[in-house]
């Protein structure tokens, strides 16, 4: 019994050390391996929660406009999920508008030049068709995939 008192105090007080100490030891771990620990990543920003923050956060377009269609809607604001969602496209994605033809250099699509950051109404195009086709429905004509639909009589 003694012994589990002694071994349970040893490991409080590593444990008390390592947290007083956490930051002279965070700066000997090299940077490849901080970056993958959770609460180092620097760039976190917490998402806008309304629709005037989600506007002024570059959520909004001429072609989606937050400002003006909001009146009278009970909503605090998008949603969360679908908001993250289109924020990876626009960080991960580079798309570039060729004869109004997206082309995704994330898949692999040769361009013949240096790609631009994905705008937001690309970032909702592009999370629209691909949930199109989680849902069975063809982006590019609208029509379902299932070879067993009826589309024409």
């Amino acid at each position: 019994m003694f012994d589990l008192v002694v071994y349970c105090s040893v490991v409080l007080l590593f444990i008390i050390a390592v947290y007083y100490k956490r930051n002279a030891i965070m700066e000997r771990i090299p940077d490849s391996i901080r970056n993958r620990l959770p609460g180092s990543r620097k760039d976190y920003t917490l998402l806008p929660t309304t629709f005037e923050d989600q506007a002024a956060h570059g959520y909004s377009s001429s072609a989606f406009d937050l400002a003006g269609n909001v009146s009278g809607d009970s909503r605090v604001g998008l949603d969360e999920r679908q908001l993250q969602e289109i924020r990876d496209i626009m960080k991960r994605e580079r798309v570039k508008s060729v004869n109004n033809i997206l082309l995704i250099a994330a898949l692999g699509t040769p361009l013949t030049t240096t790609p631009i950051a994905c705008s937001f109404d690309q970032a909702r195009l592009i999370r629209h068709k691909r949930e199109m086709a989680r849902n069975g429905i063809d982006p590019l004509t609208g029509l379902p995939t299932d070879p067993r639909a009826v589309t024409r009589l």
